[in-house]
C-alpha cells in the first residue's frame, strides 16, 4: 500500500481573511478527512469559513499542542501510513514556522510520507517584505523575555547582532505585552536604529511602519494592546 501525503495548510492570520488562502489550497482542503492541528475548535472554525460540501462529522482532528503526550503524536501519522492523505494547519500562517507542526513534518520525513508545503500568508515574511529591512540577511528570535530587566537584555543583544551580521532582527510578543515591549524598545535601544511594527497583517486593521527610534520617541503610537503584531529591527 503506497503512503499517503501530508500537506501543510496555510490559515488566515486573523478573522474575515479567508480571501488570503488560494483557491487550490481550499479546493485540496476540501479533499482531506484527516487533520492535525493545535486546536480542532480553531480548525473547524477555519474550514467552516472556506464553505466544504462534507459534514463535520466524516472529519478527524489530532489535536497538537502542549498537553499532547510524546505517545499520543507518534500515533497521529497512521492514516498517511494506511494511505490517507492528511493536513497539518496551524492556529494563524504557516504550519511549522514558529508553530509546533514542526514537529509532525519532521516526523513524516522520518517515516517517509511525502510532504507538500502550500503558499499562505507568513507575519513573518510579510513583516519582512514591508520593512524596508534587510531581506538578504535576517533571523527570527520568536519571543523575548517578558520581564523588564531581561527584556532590556535582550532587545539590546538583537540590537548588537543586527549591526554585526548586518541582518534584520525579527521577533515577536505576546499580544497584550505590545506596548510595554515597545515602550522598553524607546528606552533602550540607539536613536538611529530602525524599528518596524507591523500589526494585523493582512487584515483591514493593518499598521506596518518602520522609524528610526528617535523618530518613533516622537510619534503617536496605535492603540496595539492585543492585537498581534510582529517587530523588526535593525541596528
Amino acid at each position: 500500500m503506497s503512503k499517503g501525503k501530508l500537506y501543510l495548510v496555510p490559515t488566515p492570520l486573523g478573522e474575515n481573511a479567508v480571501h488570503t488562502i488560494p483557491p487550490y489550497v481550499i479546493e485540496k482542503l476540501h479533499e482531506l478527512d484527516f487533520f492535525i492541528a493545535e486546536r480542532a475548535k480553531t480548525a473547524r472554525a477555519f474550514i467552516k469559513t472556506t464553505k466544504p460540501q462534507k459534514a463535520f462529522a466524516d472529519l478527524s482532528f489530532f489535536e497538537l499542542n502542549k498537553r499532547t503526550t510524546p505517545e499520543e503524536i507518534a500515533t497521529f501519522l497512521q492514516p498517511a501510513e494506511n494511505g490517507k492523505d492528511m493536513g497539518l494547519l496551524s492556529e494563524a500562517g504557516c504550519p511549522g514556522v514558529a508553530d509546533p507542526g514542526a514537529e509532525i513534518v519532521k516526523m513524516a520525513h522520518e517515516k517517509g510520507i511525502e510532504v507538500i508545503p502550500f503558499v499562505g500568508p507568513s507575519s513573518i515574511l510579510l513583516a519582512l517584505m514591508a520593512s524596508g529591512m534587510n531581506g538578504q540577511g535576517f533571523s527570527f528570535q520568536g519571543y523575548l523575555s517578558a520581564k523588564k530587566p531581561e527584556l532590556a537584555k535582550d532587545l539590546t543583544r538583537l540590537e548588537q547582532l543586527s549591526r554585526k551580521h548586518r541582518q534584520t532582527q525579527i521577533f515577536i510578543e505576546t499580544p497584550y505585552r505590545n506596548m510595554g515591549m515597545l515602550e522598553e524598545a524607546f528606552r533602550v535601544l540607539s536613536a538611529e536604529t530602525r524599528l518596524c511594527v507591523a500589526a494585523d497583517i493582512s487584515l483591514e486593521t493593518e499598521f506596518i511602519l518602520t522609524k528610526k527610534i528617535k523618530d518613533w520617541r516622537k510619534t503617536k503610537l496605535p492603540n496595539l494592546h492585543k492585537r498581534p503584531a510582529i517587530f523588526l529591527i535593525q541596528g
